[in-house]
């Protein structure tokens, strides 16, 4: 009898090892049958055929620069079980399971109070894979910044990038707020569309041939008072790293290594695409694990804090993400239809601080500090803009109902 359950046991174990996973969406279009191929220099942002491949293997394509782990790796622990818990999305009661299924998502975590309850990949991706932030990034440098004013390196926020940058005097942005330019409200006319013909195209293009200082100096047209208005513009992001470097003498990757990436215990090295200057792309390009993504999101939940030792500037960061610390203009639901902006920080909507990093095609990290809750999510999606198809709606679903099974309220 023992042998027939043993036989039975090692038949059903055979049985589940061979069954074929469960689809993710689109699995050809974005190049499985050629093994998720890396795109070129021309190819890599627009055609999502390649996508996959080089949303975890940007560092393959371009220059970069590294932020070496730590030798430690900080702890993550793993519950049991993931939480079995279900959200609703257009009248349907859904699942994890459910909404990988439904969005091209290449990664999936969710942490509580430092513990992983959900880890999950697709199109062949794994816990090795470094991916790409892109607008992720820029909440990273508003940290940069806030750790040189921790330091005196920065004096105020209220002085202009020129304080520091003399190379930008008499320009826009150089007669700029470091305050103004963290919210994205330098009133520089700048569009980003993402569609090879906006004004990002032709920064980029300048970036990586002339130069931060000469990309940032062709853009000197103000069409609005700064401080007043939210408008989101990468160019704002390349201005504060170009601060960064004249107060520390470095660069974001080996300021941010130094002071961040190391101290929160990352366990593999990270990249950042770095242009002709050597100074980083700064609001895009910077890649990581899944699980250092993870980690970042755990430290900002803290507040800053890993095992009691502060390593971000408590202050700074509840001012970068709690919108009723910034005017109105840049409150949730006035700056965005949805979303408010703090310092380079994505705003939830609601009386509680919840705050967010988001990158285009689909890239987040949510983050709730009263609960201590982490979504990270790296993706494929078919449009740079989420909101014109339906993991925008979903993933808010999703959020929102994992909120309120931690015991939250939204």
């Amino acid at each position: 009898m023992r042998t027939l359950i043993f036989l039975c046991m090692c038949i059903a174990l055979c049985i589940g090892l061979s069954a074929p996973a469960l689809a993710a969406p689109d699995e050809e279009r974005l190049g499985k049958e050629k093994g998720y191929p890396v795109g070129s220099r021309s190819n890599w942002f627009y055609d999502e055929a390649v996508r996959v491949g080089s949303f975890s293997r940007l560092d393959t394509i371009w220059p970069h620069n590294i932020l070496a782990r730590a030798q430690t790796p900080s702890e993550l622990k793993r519950a049991a079980e993931p939480p079995a818990f279900q959200y609703s999305f257009e009248g349907k009661k859904c699942s994890i399971d459910d909404y990988l299924e439904h969005q091209r998502v290449t990664g999936l975590l969710i942490i509580k109070e430092g513990q992983i309850l959900v880890e999950r990949y697709q199109y062949e991706r794994t816990e090795k894979d470094r991916f790409v932030s892109q607008s992720m990034a820029k909440s990273l440098v508003s940290l940069a910044i806030g750790l040189a004013l921790s330091e005196g390196k920065i004096r105020s926020l209220d002085d202009t990038v020129a304080t520091y940058v003399p190379e930008l005097k008499g320009y826009a942005y150089g007669e700029t707020q470091l305050r103004n330019i963290l919210r994205m409200a330098s009133g520089v006319d700048f569009t980003e569309y993402y569609n090879s013909r906006d004004d990002l195209a032709k920064f980029t293009l300048l970036l990586h041939s002339k130069g931060s200082i000469t990309a940032l100096q062709a853009f000197n047209d103000r069409d609005d008072p700064q401080g007043e208005y939210f408008h989101y513009a990468s160019s704002e992001t390349q201005v504060l790293a170009v601060v960064v470097r004249a107060v520390t003498g470095k660069n974001l990757s080996q300021y941010l290594a130094e002071k961040l990436w190391q101290p929160m215990g990352a366990e593999a090295d990270a990249t950042w695409i770095k242009t002709t200057d050597g100074l980083e792309r700064a609001a895009a390009d910077f890649s990581a694990v899944l699980r250092d993504w993870g980690r970042l999101g755990v430290l900002l939940a803290n507040d800053g804090q890993l095992n009691g030792q502060q390593i971000l500037p408590k202050d700074y960061l509840l001012e970068a993400t709690d919108w009723h610390r910034h005017p109105r203009a840049f409150a949730p639901k006035k700056a965005t239809p949805w979303f408010g902006y703090g310092y380079q920080f994505w705003t939830f909507p609601g009386e509680r601080r919840r705050f967010a990093l988001i990158g285009i095609y689909g890239q987040a990290v949510y983050v709730d500090p009263e609960l201590k809750l982490v979504l990270v999510q790296t993706a494929v999606t078919r449009n740079a803009t989420i909101t014109r198809e339906s993991m925008a709606r979903e993933l808010n679903a999703l959020w929102q109902a994992l909120i309120k099974a931690q015991g939250g309220v939204w």
